[in-house]
Parts: structure tokens; sequence; C-alpha cells
């Protein structure tokens, strides 16, 4: 068991996929510190956490995506973890090259990677949303710009093409507090806006390690059916760009994100 590093995965409701994300944090080649956490309690989550083994930690605080998040968060207390998505599966080396990426920079902040998504039980590796993310992300190819503030800023300007469920973070360099409880759709990319600001390195691995799944019950696919979604994207854009650019950048933000969909 590595102690240096925690998943901790977001259960909500009765997800069908929860054995299978877990199955995939259990069969990670560097082993990690596994919980669940969930604000919606129930027999079905506890027989999954009983079956592997795992803690069942309930919030009974504030809830909702971003403070479910920050909950989870609290809950490791390694200097490494990952908030895993409960639909999602991780790729068996993810946790390895976490550490090995996280462990040779100074002050590393966040790292993230490329990923693919699970549509109708099928990996699908390209497609049009992902071919842009992977543009956008060039810059971070190059480990010199990871620690590049201006750089860092310019990539998240376009658009937000980290992908959450693939994100590790350096607790020891990071606030307690990760989310605001602020957007529903737009709260990862307003939380990398803020951590572009930090000193300390944006870790991009390039290598595929999750794969994120797109499902009618997901939270993603909800998110893109969020008639508010376009005025939380005006609001981000405008935290780098003039009001006419920004709303430029909604609309083409927003036939972007149709491939993302059912």
């Amino acid at each position: 068991m590595n102690e240096q590093h925690t998943f901790v995965v977001c259960a909500y409701k009765e997800s069908p996929y929860l054995s299978e994300c877990i199955e995939s944090l259990k069969a990670q080649k560097v082993k990690s510190i596994i919980k669940i956490v969930t604000s919606t309690p129930n027999d079905y989550i506890e027989e999954i956490a009983g079956k592997y083994d795992v803690p069942c930690i309930v919030n009974t605080g504030k809830t909702g995506i971003s403070e479910d998040w920050n909950f989870a968060y609290s809950q490791a207390d390694t200097p490494y973890m990952t908030i895993a998505h409960q639909d999602d599966v991780y790729l068996p080396d993810y946790t390895a090259e976490f550490l090995k990426y996280a462990e040779k920079e100074k002050t590393p902040l966040i790292f993230f990677t490329d990923y693919g998504e699970l549509r109708d039980g099928k990996v699908v590796k390209n497609n049009e949303l992902l071919k842009v993310k992977r543009m956008m992300l060039i810059p971070l190819e190059n480990k010199m710009f990871w620690k590049n503030k201006w750089i860092r800023r310019r990539v998240l300007s376009m658009g937000s093409p980290i992908c959450c469920p693939s994100v590790g973070y350096c607790k020891d360099n990071l606030p307690e507090r990760i989310f605001k409880q602020h957007f529903r759709s737009c709260e990862d990319w307003e939380a990398w806006e803020k951590l572009s600001r930090y000193k300390g390195s944006f870790i991009y691995c390039k290598k595929i390690l999750v794969y994120h799944r797109i499902h009618e019950d997901s939270e993603t696919t909800a998110i893109i059916q969020d008639n508010g979604r376009s005025a939380e994207e005006y609001e981000m854009y405008r935290k780098f760009w003039p009001a006419l650019i920004a709303k430029l950048l909604v609309k083409v933000y927003a036939r972007g994100q149709k491939s993302n969909g059912i």
C-alpha cells in the first residue's frame, strides 16, 4: 500500500458503474488508499463499500457538486489525492504516473492526463471534442511551460481542456478548499483558473489514463443540457477576455460541447 496517494470516490445515489470504478482503483499497479464519500447514503453504496472493504464516509454538511468534491478532497490525509468519479475507469498506470511526475517537481500543483470516453460500453479515443482538447493542451506537452502562469492562463482562456476526473491534487501546495459553491457546470474550470495563479507546476501527462463514461444519467450529460451553462461560460471567459470576444467564444464552445452529449 502506497501511503502517498488516496483515491476518494464520490458516490451518488445508485450508479451501476460504481463497482467497475472501484475495481479499476484496486487494479492500479501502485496501490493507494481508497475511500468512498457520499451525500446520498443508501444500502447500495454501503453494500459495495463492504464488498470491496472500502470505508464509506457520509457528508452530513453542505451538499451539491462543489461541496461534495470539497468534502472528498478533505478526506484525504496523504500528500497526493484524486477525486475519483463513480462512473469512470482509471487505467492501471494512473497512480504510478501521477507519483512519478509529481515527485520530480519542486512545487507540483495538479496532475492531469489525456483521456478517452466510454460510450455504450465501448472505448472512444478520438472524436471532435477530444481532438480539440488535445490541441488546446499542446503548449503543456512541453514541461518547461508547466510553471508558466501566462501559458497556463492562455490555455484556459479558450475553454477547459483539463479532464476533471483525471486530475490529481498535490495537497501540500494547495488551499484547503479547491472548489467554490458558485457554478454547476463550470466549477472545475473555475478551480483551474484560480490555481493557475499559484506558483508551481500544472503537470500534463499525454497518456490516456482515464476513461470518462458518457451516458444519459451522467453528470456530464446533465450539465451539457443545463440552460444556465452559457451564462457560466460567459462569466469564465470574462476572466480572460473583453465582453465581445467572450460572447463569441461562448458560441464556439457550445458547438464543440455537442459531441460530448448523448
